[in-house]
């Protein structure tokens, strides 16, 4: 590791109060120069002195982003902005946790209520951009399978055997939501086929 003398100095003041709230700094540190088991250790080390230390908790947080150990920054972060929900750097650890996890829906959430706090931040502008068009892309499959439902309780209606064989003054209204439910039936068919090729095009 190439020298570092603020890193140094911050190591032995903690070395020689173990106590002292330079943990976070020395924790920062460790992380910026790419020792991030250092930093895991020294942040967890300080924090169960000093809990409530929201930017060494943070520190704890990016440090374990960085180890690809998302669910664990995750729960970090995510106690940090019980107590402080507008912690910019939090919520920005947060929504990359989401994001690296997978849970884009969460990630963008919070991508966007980082941009509330940071407005017109050019680099979270553009990942929000990028993550809805993601979004939104997913969302037609969830559409496509509540009206597949849909298509089959409509189906499911019209097949149904007739409740009575003997006919009755009520035969005609019967007879006219048969229509009505075969009706449907055809238009959300229709549908169904227009969001296939207009997904068939996208992929295209």
């Amino acid at each position: 590791m190439p020298d570092n003398p603020r890193l140094e100095s911050l190591r032995r003041r903690v070395q020689q109060d173990p106590s002292s709230i330079a943990f976070a700094q020395l924790a920062e540190e460790w992380r910026r120069a790419g020792q991030l088991k250092e930093a895991v250790d020294t942040a967890r080390a300080g924090l169960g002195i000093h809990p409530a230390y929201h930017s060494a908790r943070v520190t704890l947080g990016r440090a374990l982003l960085e180890l690809n150990q998302f669910e664990d920054a995750q729960r970090e972060l995510e106690q940090v902005l019980k107590s402080a929900p507008e912690n910019l750097a939090a919520i920005k650890g947060l929504a990359e946790a989401h994001h690296r996890l997978g849970a884009l829906a969460k990630a963008l959430a919070q991508y966007r209520a980082a941009l509330a706090i940071a407005r017109h931040d050019p680099d979270l502008e553009q990942t929000i951009k990028t993550l809805a068009r993601t979004v939104e892309l997913e969302a037609p499959g969830d559409a496509v399978s509540a009206q597949a439902k849909r298509v089959d309780a409509a189906q499911a209606e019209v097949s149904s055997p007739p409740l009575a064989a003997v006919p009755s003054p009520g035969d005609d209204i019967v007879q006219r939501g048969r229509a009505r439910a075969l009706a449907t039936v055809a238009a959300l068919e229709q549908w169904l086929h227009a969001v296939h090729v207009t997904r068939a095009q996208r992929c295209a």
